[in-house]
């Protein structure tokens, strides 16, 4: 019986020679039928899947991929929202393997740490907001965010408050999928499977100008949407709440960008009422707005930052918090043992990577570089397909952009006539564009892209044509449906 359920391995890779290199050769369907017989994706209709299969990656180098039929895309999305610095990183590959061979593991328990976990944090320290002299390591953001709970509720617990246990968030934010983290995420859909958010986690509107800011300038409803936070604190009490958690930007709720005046009134907001601030820089940390922080961009002061994904461009899975001496001082002063961590907590490959990573950052100038070159030139070629018939609105942060496809252009964006969600028309642009050599991901009819920062003028212009391209493709096909 092993055997027999060992045998199909022997189906899916063979290696061929040419010349001097070897060129690995797929077994497309073989794999895709594996992977639907055995792995449970995430976010995934696995039926859905199983009908049309997986799409199988096999390599990548700068921004692009192929998969095992040889196709070249360019990455729009940075795998999800991570790989920085590009695929094909010799240099992080490199240190990651030295360091297996000096210590692949050891925790953090006990009174024990690693070389590159300390290095790390005192690295991060330094690029961090002057407010930050510690971190805590974990194996995601998701984790990071439940850390966050953990922390701040025995923050206000040594305060002499443990009745300020509730956390504000936003609806269609997103801060991870564990139980913690899906609760103070706004996501409809995930909290409608197992009976979340847990207690003690509220949430208020997002700041989607597009969506709620009719009869208003963006920087009237940046502030009127901030006052949606003062709110809900009286609402609950000041004295019962314990934090408010945004990301600078939202990225899995579509590109969110905030007007200017917004996170400035949440800090005056959070600061009035004493109200810790979270950060969470999963997806905007490690230069994907312009800064290493976006908090830094967009004028704020948190007491905690949650950070992931581009502090390894993806190599190696690594999160943690930068804890601000407001709560770090408590905690260590007054806490005793924090009862909290993971086996995998400074990780010593992992930090290894990320040590690599930011020099490469570093040395690069590729933060430099998004904030004062590629950044802006994303931001005006991403405008240029305002004009296109489907485009309704269309805006960008360094290197975030997302545009909403709409059935009928207006005069504001506001009388744009949007198309049925049943319609799924979000889906079928993101179809043309997968089969077109072009990774640009579906949130509702919100196209939305977060590039590899390595990404240069030339290749731009090269992703800005393949967008154009498949918005073509997807008109076409909307007018031949008679949807337009």
């Amino acid at each position: 019986m092993a055997a027999n359920r060992l045998a199909p391995s022997a189906a899916l890779v063979a290696s061929v020679s040419q010349g001097a290199q070897q060129q690995e050769l797929y077994d497309t369907r073989a794999l895709q039928k594996l992977d639907s017989a055995h792995y449970m994706h995430p976010f995934t209709d696995h039926q859905e899947l199983a009908a049309k299969g997986a799409r199988v990656m096999v390599r990548g180098e700068g921004i692009y991929l192929w998969d095992s039929e040889g196709k070249k895309i360019l990455d729009g999305m940075s795998g999800l929202w991570c790989v920085n610095v590009g695929y094909g990183r010799t240099s992080i590959s490199e240190a990651v393997y030295r360091q297996m061979e000096t210590l692949p593991f050891y925790n953090s328990f006990f009174n024990t740490t690693n070389v590159p976990a300390v290095r790390l944090a005192a690295l991060l320290v330094e690029l961090s907001p002057p407010q930050f002299n510690h971190v805590f390591f974990t194996g995601s953001g998701s984790e990071g965010n439940d850390t966050n709970l953990r922390m701040v509720r025995r923050y206000w617990e040594l305060m002499g408050c443990p009745e300020r246990q509730t956390i504000i968030s936003r609806h269609n934010a997103y801060h991870g999928s564990t139980v913690a983290g899906s609760s103070l995420g706004g996501m409809g859909g995930m909290h409608a499977q197992g009976g979340l958010p847990v207690p003690g986690i509220v949430h208020i509107g997002q700041p989607n100008y597009v969506e709620a800011g009719r009869g208003m300038t963006e920087d009237q409803f940046g502030l009127a949407a901030a006052g949606w936070l003062e709110a809900k604190i009286l609402e609950l009490g000041a004295d019962k709440v314990a934090a408010f958690i945004g990301e600078p930007v939202q990225g899995a709720g579509g590109v969110i960008i905030p007007p200017a005046t917004y996170w400035p009134e949440i800090q005056r907001i959070c600061d009035q009422y004493g109200v810790l601030l979270i950060a969470d820089e999963v997806i905007c940390g490690f230069g994907r707005l312009g800064a290493w922080f976006g908090s830094e961009l967009m004028g704020i002061r948190p007491d905690l930052i949650t950070f992931a994904k581009g502090v390894t461009s993806g190599y190696v899975p690594l999160g943690g918090v930068l804890v601000g001496d407001r709560v770090a001082d408590v905690l260590i002063e007054k806490g005793g043992d924090f009862n909290h961590g993971f086996t995998y907590s400074g990780h010593p490959v992992a930090c290894a990577a990320a040590l690599e990573n930011i020099r490469i950052l570093l040395d690069e100038r590729l933060v430099e570089q998004v904030a004062q070159s590629t950044g802006p030139y994303l931001k005006e070629r991403f405008a240029s397909l305002a004009d296109h018939p489907l485009v309704g609105y269309a805006d960008s942060c360094g290197f975030v952009a997302g545009l909403n496809l709409v059935r009928k252009k207006g005069a504001v964006v506001h009388d744009c006539e949007a198309f049925k969600p049943e319609q799924g028309v979000g889906m079928i642009c993101r179809g043309y564009m997968f089969g077109n050599g072009m990774i640009m991901r579906a949130v509702g009819d919100r196209m939305i892209i977060a590039p590899p920062l390595v990404m240069t003028k030339a290749q731009i212009d090269e992703m800005i044509g393949k967008i154009r391209f498949c918005l073509d493709a997807t008109l076409a096909d909307l007018q031949a449906r008679g949807w337009m």
